[in-house]
């Protein structure tokens, strides 16, 4: 037997869907449209947001946050497993992507748990900390413009409860964090922020090989 992650060819990849997804018809809906948007790489895997229903559900989130929505598959996945009262405050710059995430978000019945605040990420959340909103986030979904990646998180880490989650995408890179020969600032963004994670006893910490690699910290008491 391996003793490392094993890796998925398209058939083993498509026998894993088949055997494991429950992905609802809105949200393959959404996935269907965005398949055609020139930036549609940007959007995470039907997989990803299964995964993520579910670590919703297991810790009893109800005050969640995402940093960066795109066209709403990630936002929407988590709305459709909050409780009846929760929320998500959703940043994002673009009018253009989200006017489709709000689209599916009202045609789903969960646009009233999404507050989506048009505005660059460091700008909302800081807002948040200075109106008094520390440590009372449950869940946070980090998925934006990569050079800003240890900002989200330190901000973000503030913001959640002890105990909270925080899940921080594409920490993998397509494998270009493991290719020295790739310099380029995202690239080097993440590598440090995922070097400064392994070291950060703030939080208990997992990077699970789903996708392009989902960061998952726990923020300790």
């Amino acid at each position: 037997m391996p003793k490392q992650s094993i890796g998925l060819d398209t058939q083993l990849y498509n026998y894993l869907l088949s055997v494991s997804l429950r992905e609802p018809e809105i949200l393959l809906k959404l996935r269907q449209e965005t398949a055609s948007h020139p930036r549609s790489g940007m959007q995470i895997s039907p997989e990803q947001g299964q995964f993520m229903r579910l670590l919703v559900q297991l810790i009893g989130a109800k005050k969640t946050l995402e940093v960066g929505v795109f066209t709403g598959y990630s936002s929407l996945s988590v709305a459709l497993a909050l409780p009846a009262d929760g929320k998500i405050i959703a940043a994002d710059v673009s009018e253009e992507f989200t006017a489709i995430a709000r689209r599916y978000w009202q045609e789903a019945g969960v646009a009233d748990k999404i507050d989506l605040r048009l505005a660059p990420g460091l700008e909302t959340l800081d807002h948040l900390l200075a109106t008094g909103q520390a440590e009372t986030f449950d869940f946070a979904f980090i998925d934006a413009d990569k050079e800003n990646y240890d900002g989200y998180y330190e901000r973000s880490l503030q913001l959640m409860r002890p105990g909270g989650l925080i899940a921080i995408d594409n920490v993998l890179w397509s494998g270009q964090v493991a290719n020295p020969q790739n310099q380029d600032e995202s690239t080097q963004a993440i590598r440090a922020l995922n070097e400064k994670l392994h070291h950060d006893e703030r939080v208990t910490l997992s990077l699970v090989p789903i996708a392009d690699g989902l960061t998952l910290a726990i923020k300790r008491p």
